[in-house]
């Protein structure tokens, strides 16, 4: 392939090596593209990307040495004396490779129908809901998201939310080759900054809502940033689903440039949820609830809460722009279900017992009080928190636990290089700010045991904060620990397995 080629899309400059002489792009031929100078080969075309840890224009030299075909910069680098390997210049390199890397793999979602899903809650419920309604109208489906990406019959563990852009490109591709029509993807506001997303128009663009969350040095200085990252997507999408009820939906769309379409509960959206009813069965929440506006349907989701029904709406309006029939979505709607995320794990019809992923505390509330609708005779809450993180976090999930679970189990979660005592000394500091009544059992599969030995009838019992992971990190090592297996031993060891 030639360089001309691959640049397509982009503003750029060719030049050779450290002068100022130009090169037709279309006389050099590149053997393949990337980002690690470690996979530099004779022919290659070598990205260099400023991350937080290193930066790819550093090993330029090392590029010129291997006989790298082109190098792409941002900033200017060193190279040998003599050195004739042409140089790339472009404003941002991430933004180019992007490009680069879509057209190094022949333009992957132009073969795709493509959504993205941005927010700070709902993404990752979302994405398998709409994977979900599309395969079951014929549809077949990759995913890309936080916990996996799946292509065909293959299950890939997720290393980011949204992969660097060549892996994006390069999973795309695949997923066209394996015969894929669709694929559904989490776009994190880390993602848009970083333009990893870049190099195509999504078909769809999902915003779900958004709180504070992900602010920080080493993620985005302020709220109004955040908001702005998210906004991106709506720039860089042909329609755009987005959440009617959140207060901010009208910045994160400022300067969108796609057709707008809304959902939510109040009266001005154009898919809205009426008629709610909680279920509760034995083992089990759930809700049920009809659509007016641009669809009218009947539908019934497993999963409790008024959030639950937001992701089905999401799921539902994008369903509609595939044709999707009122009963192949309610069906789907029905079936669903997403690992680790208020997943129901059957251990008795006397009490529900839960795992989800919440491990902050704004996530913690939101889930504890949707549960609290379900009027349990007890709200049960077990949790732990990260080591080498906020000790801040530890004080708010505490406190948020104390102050709206009736029972608190104070556990360990991935201690890292903290010793677990000490975390939950810092949980317990929370929870001593309200009258919530709490234990601590460090080991966590003790814990759980103590959660399912003394359920009592009418009980709701969280696991918060595993969710699908399947690990417990401690002093660097990840050891395998899957709450669903330690349900399963402990069954099995009283005898109910």
């Amino acid at each position: 392939m030639f360089l001309k080629k691959l640049l397509e899309g982009i503003e750029y400059e060719v030049t050779c090596g450290n002068s100022s002489e130009k090169i037709d792009p279309q006389s050099v031929e590149i053997k393949n593209v990337v980002n690690d100078n470690r996979k530099i080969e004779e022919g290659s075309l070598f990205i260099c990307i400023k991350g937080a840890n290193f930066d790819g224009h550093s090993v330029s030299r090392e590029a010129a040495e291997k006989k790298a075909g082109a190098i792409v910069v941002e900033s200017d680098i060193e190279l040998p004396e003599g050195c004739t390997m042409p140089v790339v210049r472009v404003k941002d390199t991430r933004y180019a490779m992007a490009f680069i890397s879509a057209a190094y793999f022949d333009h992957p979602a132009s073969k795709l129908k493509t959504i993205g899903i941005t927010g700070t809650k709902g993404k990752t419920t979302t994405t398998y809901l709409i994977r979900s309604m599309l395969e079951n109208a014929g549809h077949k489906v990759g995913l890309i998201g936080t916990i996996e990406v799946i292509i065909g019959d293959e299950h890939i563990h997720a290393e980011n939310t949204t992969p660097e852009s060549y892996n994006l490109q390069e999973y795309m591709a695949k997923m066209v080759e394996a015969g894929c029509d669709a694929v559904v993807m989490e776009v994190s506001s880390q993602g848009l900054m970083l333009h990893r997303s870049q190099g195509f128009t999504f078909d769809i663009g999902i915003f779900t809502n958004i709180e504070a969350d992900h602010i920080g040095p080493n993620e985005h200085k302020d709220f109004d940033d955040y908001m702005h990252c998210k906004g991106l997507l709506f720039k860089q999408c042909r329609i755009g689903i987005c959440n009617g009820d959140d207060i901010h939906t009208d910045d994160i769309l400022e300067g969108h440039t796609c057709e707008v379409e809304t959902y939510g509960f109040n009266k001005d959206v154009d898919i809205r949820a009426v008629n709610l009813a909680y279920i509760r069965k034995p083992g089990n929440l759930g809700v049920f609830f009809d659509t007016e506006g641009l669809i009218d349907m009947h539908a019934e989701i497993v999963t409790p809460g008024k959030f639950s029904v937001y992701n089905a709406l999401c799921a539902i309006a994008v369903a509609r722009h595939f044709d999707c029939k009122p009963e192949e979505i309610a069906a789907a709607l029905k079936d669903a279900k997403v690992k680790g995320r208020i997943e129901m794990v059957k251990v008795s019809d006397e009490f529900t017992l839960m795992i989800d992923y919440a491990h902050n505390a704004m996530a913690l509330k939101s889930l504890l009080t949707t549960l609290r609708d379900y009027r349990p005779n007890r709200l049960i809450c077990l949790f732990g928190c990260g080591g080498n993180r906020s000790k801040l976090r530890r004080f708010e999930m505490g406190e948020v636990s104390g102050k709206y679970a009736d029972f608190t189990i104070i556990t360990s979660d991935n201690p890292r290089f903290e010793e677990p005592e000490d975390i939950i000394a810092d949980i317990e500091t929370g929870i001593n700010k309200t009258d919530g009544k709490y234990i601590k059992i460090t080991d966590r599969k003790e814990a759980i045991a103590y959660a399912i030995d003394h359920g009592e009838q009418g009980d709701i019992i969280v696991l918060a904060g595993k969710g699908h992971e399947d690990y417990q990190e401690i002093k660097g090592v990840k050891h395998h620990m899957d709450e669903r297996e330690l349900i399963a031993d402990i069954l099995k060891e009283r005898g109910r397995g």
